[in-house]
């Protein structure tokens, strides 16, 4: 799996974070968060495996549907591979590994800390949706876990119901949601940069 790194100075284990693109997106379009990311933290951001025109997607996603949790099983088991590597190759602290995700890089963030609660400590979700999941599949799964969900209120590509959706999920799983919306469409305000970072430092 292609992907971009920024290793900190000093000794590690690092605090780590995962930035998890959209649908049509690379390893590149990821990287203006890590302003959010604070130092010394290693900041890792991976492509995608499916090519989806001239980019890369995790799920090719019908645009009038929204897939469920097993539907997102085949990207989770790719960044799962990826995130186990991290630790050998860059001193990544297991413990301390986060998920950052944007869009359908949201979803996939939420259907890898439901699915596999000890891969990540905390997730955060950008102008995201989740998979479609039934309350027991997910109950308990991030309990006490933080998570933080950002939410444009004129967001089209997301709607707006989808994104309080995915926030009642996060409730249900157990998490200890940091939850704000910002009057944007599908994209984060500076606004919504200082509030992520203000998440990541209280870590």
């Amino acid at each position: 799996m292609a992907y971009r790194v920024q290793t900190p100075d000093g000794a590690g284990p690092y605090p780590t974070v995962v930035m998890v693109h959209g649908r049509r997106g690379d390893e590149d379009v990821m990287w203006v968060f890590r302003r959010a990311i604070p130092r010394p933290w290693l900041v890792v951001a991976p492509r995608a495996p499916l090519a989806d025109g001239d980019l890369f997607s995790w799920q090719i996603q019908p645009n009038d549907g929204w897939p469920d949790l097993a539907g997102f099983d085949s990207a989770v088991a790719a960044l799962a591979r990826f995130i186990h590597a991290l630790p050998r190759l860059y001193n990544a602290d297991p413990d301390r590994l986060y998920l950052l995700g944007f869009s359908q890089g949201a979803a996939v963030s939420l259907a890898a800390a439901w699915r596999e609660p000890a891969l990540a400590r905390g997730v955060a979700g950008l102008v995201g949706f989740a998979p479609a999941a039934t309350e027991e599949e997910i109950a308990g799964r991030l309990s006490g876990r933080p998570a933080f969900w950002a939410v444009g209120t004129e967001d089209k590509t997301v709607p707006y119901e989808q994104s309080q959706r995915a926030a009642a999920l996060l409730r249900h799983s157990g998490a200890d949601l940091t939850y704000r919306e910002y009057a944007t469409g599908h994209k984060l305000t500076a606004e919504g940069m200082r509030d992520l970072r203000d998440w990541f430092s209280g870590l």
